[in-house]
């Protein structure tokens, strides 16, 4: 699983929806400083919290690891 590719994805879906790094923790019920360590591929989401994202996004799940 490629940490940077998941991070990127999470990046790119967060600001097209105009959402900052605060408002999407805020959505996801997380930490703000969880957002910016998934999307530099310094943290590794678990399988909860990578649902969690893909809710609060309107993402499906599989979106995540596409590069």
């Amino acid at each position: 699983m490629d940490l940077r590719v998941i991070g990127k994805n999470i990046r790119k879906k967060r600001l097209a929806l105009g959402y900052t790094q605060e408002k999407l923790a805020e959505i996801a019920n997380c930490s703000w400083r969880y957002i910016p360590a998934i999307e530099q591929g310094a943290s590794v989401p678990s399988l909860r919290w990578l649902n969690k994202l893909s809710e609060s996004l309107k993402m499906p799940l599989d979106e995540f690891f596409k590069k």
